[in-house]
């Protein structure tokens, strides 16, 4: 397949490449073209933005949560019939997990084959660059970096001096120089970008990164470099899925809900398409704009920010006691990190106590800094509905939040923590009846098995057998006896 294809990467978090990438996607979105938008890396806010810019789905390429032929099947895949395919790296170009750089953005390059555009961070430095962007081509020759992009420049003579050093000593083009903008129309919270869901300026914001690209960027020189790289096609054939596709004409086998709103909104979309490619029929559903749920045989809740919407959700009463009410009755439920703090009985912010669904005895409460923050790797130790015992799944985690009482026992936690911080002791997987909640993000490319699990758990409970996939182990409290 010819795809014409660039990497936005940076030589550090922070130097502007997301908004970067907005504006290119957005820009060329604008002028009638078919963006395909991807993250590099484990990403929920990033990828929203890059998604409302080219206004479709963003796909996340990560190659430690998920194999390389399934990461390669993935790109090309959701590529077909686009005009240019952009990817946002993360970190700086060469960090990875180790020495050799694995699962960086460089090693994505190479594995795509796709030319690299170095956005740089120019403040409070001229000639200098050109060393730092010559050392960046010169430390892996096979990857291939084929211009840069001046950002936050002073002024005219600052971009000169940058430019003309670049040119001369690097011979690669500067792609544009963008100033330091004076308004900010995407405020960080956390290490990242406000979700998108929860801006209420998001096309503004869109329009305005669409603008200074179109502004400030040579974007037909950029799209040249892309046209070029299609010439290095990809050869991949479909990588093998362990799911069976329901054909269009099917009745749904079962009904899924979905928490999905501004306090749940980190889910990757090849999760909700792995259950529905399993013949389930997503309902999507939201604590913070009804005090019901409709039929469903399962629930999924992901990640988000529940504090701050943590007034709303505890006044919803009839919400949270519904959801307790099916638990109890059996309901198959799996939540991740924010949908875990919802089932918990409380959150604790700023001295006041926010009372929660109440399904699992847990009280959480709040820091200033991450308690878990990157790639996980845990293993299945005890039997749970999801997931068989020994199995190895990796994932990634990052929450400010804490537990501040576990009134369980760790005979509640089935998943040990190989790698990352995870629930509390290094463990992490609380499971009650047919809930487990985890903070612990999977990918469904990388763990096929997940949505299988859910979707048979769901048909289970949907014919009222007694029976589900393993036994469930209790929550050990006098509460749950």
């Amino acid at each position: 397949m010819d795809i014409p294809k660039i990497i936005i990467a940076a030589l550090r978090g922070g130097a502007g490449k997301t908004i970067l990438s907005i504006g290119i996607i957005a820009a060329w979105t604008n002028l009638g073209k078919k963006v395909a938008p991807f993250k590099k890396g484990p990403d929920y806010i990033d990828a929203g933005w890059l998604a409302l810019a080219a206004g479709r789905p963003c796909y996340n390429l990560d190659t430690f949560m998920i194999k390389e032929d399934q990461v390669l099947n993935s790109f090309l895949s959701h590529s077909i019939n686009r005009d240019i395919a952009v990817i946002e790296g993360n970190r700086g170009l060469y960090d990875g997990l180790n020495v050799e750089g694995s699962t960086s953005t460089a090693e994505l390059a190479k594995l795509l084959k796709a030319p690299v555009v170095l956005c740089i961070d120019c403040t409070k430095t001229t000639r200098t660059m050109a060393a730092v962007v010559s050392g960046c081509m010169q430390f892996d020759p096979d990857v291939k970096i084929s211009g840069v992009i001046l950002n936050r420049i002073a002024g005219p003579r600052h971009e000169n001096i940058l430019r003309k050093s670049i040119e001369h000593y690097c011979g690669i083009s500067v792609l544009g120089a963008v100033p330091k903008l004076g308004k900010q129309n995407f405020p960080e919270r956390h290490m990242g970008l406000i979700p998108m869901p929860e801006h209420g300026w998001a096309k503004d914001s869109i329009a305005a990164a669409s603008q200074t690209a179109s502004q400030y960027l040579d974007l037909t020189a950029i799209e040249k470099i892309a046209n070029q790289a299609a010439k290095s096609s990809i050869i991949q054939h479909p990588a093998t899925s362990n799911q069976q596709r329901a054909t269009s004409n099917e009745q749904p086998a079962t009904r899924i809900g979905i928490v999905r709103d501004s306090a749940f909104q980190f889910y990757y979309p090849e999760n909700i398409e792995a259950l529905i490619s399993l013949g389930a029929e997503a309902v999507f559903i939201s604590p913070l704009t009804s005090d019901s749920i409709p039929p469903v045989d399962a629930l999924y809740i992901g990640g988000g920010f529940p504090e701050t919407h943590a007034e709303e959700l505890t006044q919803n009463l009839g919400f949270r006691h519904k959801i307790k009410s099916l638990a109890e009755d059996g309901l198959p439920i799996y939540a991740e990190c924010g949908g875990l703090m919802y089932l918990g009985e409380e959150l604790v912010l700023n001295g006041k106590s926010y009372p929660m669904a109440g399904v699992l005895p847990i009280v959480f409460g709040f820091s200033k800094r991450p308690q878990g923050h990157g790639y996980t790797i845990i293993t299945v130790e005890r039997e749970n509905p999801y997931f068989a015992v020994g199995a190895e799944i990796r994932g990634h985690e990052f929450h400010y939040s804490q537990v501040l009482k576990w009134m369980g026992d760790d005979r509640d936690l089935v998943f040990c923590m190989k790698r990352g911080t995870g629930f509390i002791n290094k463990k992490d997987g609380v499971c009650y009846k047919n809930v487990l909640a985890t903070y612990t993000h999977i990918h469904a490319l990388g763990t096929p098995f997940w949505a299988n699990a859910l979707v048979q758990n769901a048909i289970s409970y949907k014919n009222k057998s007694k029976t589900t996939v393993t036994i469930q182990p209790q929550i050990h409290t006098d509460e749950h006896r």
